[in-house]
């Protein structure tokens, strides 16, 4: 390892983050210290993150996987400070994308083409880096702060583990490229390579949030003829138009309809394939109903609370010839399937820029999260320092 390049390389960096030191209380901008990397680590300085529906998730919980002090934030862009030990795919100051789930590149999981679970650093919630299970993160008075999916980017520099981070093109706008550490990738993944959405076929996607119109611009991509998209908000409409969205059901005005009737009866008998994009088991069975037999798939990409269970009657799922599968990170491997995604941006077929609505500086982290508990906004940048 050539330690001589970054003159930060191997010490402790002083620097800002904004840390939630309680759950649903407005994060601090501190001075924090952030160790070197360990063996397979890489240190990373974040240029620009956005946030995603996950942060806000996690910083309002007050029982675990919720830890504080945290460092939230898991959607951003940087550039190589300094690696670790047994790390040869990235160097100091290639641009990178970490991302939650890890691509090891060497287990059964990571050499198969039918699987993104990697079995060697499995994906959980936890508060530490994924090989030691200890934080490099502390604040100025010495007290540990936790880290969030593996990434933790709200702070100028992270540290991250090898398996979970993407070298990418630099020309490409870094509050572009943010993007695909997450939710756009989660959804348009979802259509592509977990349901691989067939061209011509019908999609319903329940929640038009972020997610929601990532499955429906997935969609679009592979094909689609119709995309339905269903939402309590009628301006979600509107937005979805943009990401190829060709029909709108208001879930709160459907005259006594059950949802799986409505996509039924506009379907002539269900779609190809159902989308549950908000994390309720009663919206998951809606859409399994929705999904026509004998090839109907049903995708579950949204969270739901802690325990939730699904019921499904025997006779039903005999009988219909449906499946029902989970999706996370859209079923990507991200250091082979992101450099595709982003190619497809830059070649104009995958539409980012319309999913940023807001950009704002560091120091104010706080609003971001304000105008996406509103509604106001699909994703809000945050630069870390113009």
């Amino acid at each position: 390892m050539d330690a001589g390049r970054s003159p930060t390389a191997g010490k402790p960096i002083r620097c800002r983050a904004a840390v939630a030191r309680e759950p649903g209380e407005p994060l601090a901008i501190e001075e924090v210290m952030v160790d070197p990397p360990m063996p397979h680590e890489v240190r990373i300085r974040i240029i620009c993150t956005s946030l995603c529906h996950s942060d806000i998730t996690f910083w309002k919980m007050k029982d675990p996987p919720a830890y504080f002090p945290r460092i939230f934030g898991h959607e951003a862009v940087g550039i190589v400070e300094s690696i670790g030990e047994n790390v040869d795919e990235v160097t100091e100051g290639d641009v990178v994308i970490p991302t939650f789930m890890s691509d090891c590149g060497d287990c059964a999981d990571c050499k198969s083409k039918k699987s993104n679970l990697c079995s060697k650093l499995p994906f959980k919630v936890s508060p530490w880096m994924p090989r030691y299970e200890t934080s490099r993160f502390k604040d100025i008075n010495g007290e540990v702060l936790y880290h969030f999916l593996f990434v933790s980017s709200f702070i100028e520099y992270t540290v991250v583990d090898v398996a979970h981070v993407t070298k990418i093109d630099p020309a490409i706008p870094p509050n572009r490229a943010c993007l695909i550490g997450c939710g756009v990738s989660t959804g348009v993944g979802a259509a592509w390579r977990t349901a691989n959405v067939e061209a011509g076929s019908t999609v319903a996607i329940i929640g038009l949030g972020s997610i929601g119109l990532a499955v429906a611009e997935g969609a679009r991509l592979c094909g689609a003829a119709r995309i339905i998209g269903v939402d309590v908000n009628p301006d979600k409409f509107e937005i979805g138009k943009k990401f190829g969205v060709t029909d709108f059901v208001n879930a709160g005005n459907s005259d006594n309809k059950s949802l799986s009737q409505v996509i039924n009866e506009m379907t002539g008998g269900g779609a190809d394939y159902c989308f549950e994009c908000v994390g309720l088991a009663s919206l998951v069975h809606e859409a399994y109903a929705s999904c026509r037999k004998g090839w109907g798939k049903t995708v579950v990409l949204g969270v739901d609370k802690p325990g939730s269970q699904l019921t499904f009657s025997s006779f039903d799922v005999l009988h219909s010839g449906k499946s029902l599968m989970g999706s996370l990170f859209g079923g990507l491997k991200a250091k082979s399937d992101i450099p595709i995604l982003l190619r497809r941006y830059v070649d104009k077929e995958l539409r980012l820029d319309e999913f940023v609505t807001h950009e704002v500086g560091f120091e104010d982290i706080n609003k971001a999260f304000e105008l996406l508990i509103e509604g106001k906004c699909l994703r809000c940048v945050i630069w870390m320092g113009k």
